[in-house]
């Protein structure tokens, strides 16, 4: 068995769900599916995003960290 190495994983287009409501100005958090389970993330986005609204990961700051967009309703 070999180890899975992290760095090689990539967040974007991963869909997942607000957990913290993210602020115009600051993070939230989100859960997204990843490696086989349910991982928390640090998420930004420009515009406010409420929590329970499902999300797209656009782009990646830092391993723990993403930058979302809602999903079209």
């Amino acid at each position: 068995m070999s180890a899975t190495d992290e760095t090689d994983f990539s967040p974007i287009g991963v869909i997942g769900r607000v957990t913290v409501s993210i602020p115009a100005d600051g993070p939230g958090e989100v859960l997204l599916p990843v490696r086989g389970g349910t991982e928390a993330f640090a998420a930004w986005s420009p515009v406010p995003i409420d929590r329970h609204t499902q999300v797209i990961v656009v782009d990646h700051t830092s391993a723990r960290s993403v930058i979302v967009a809602p999903l079209p309703a």
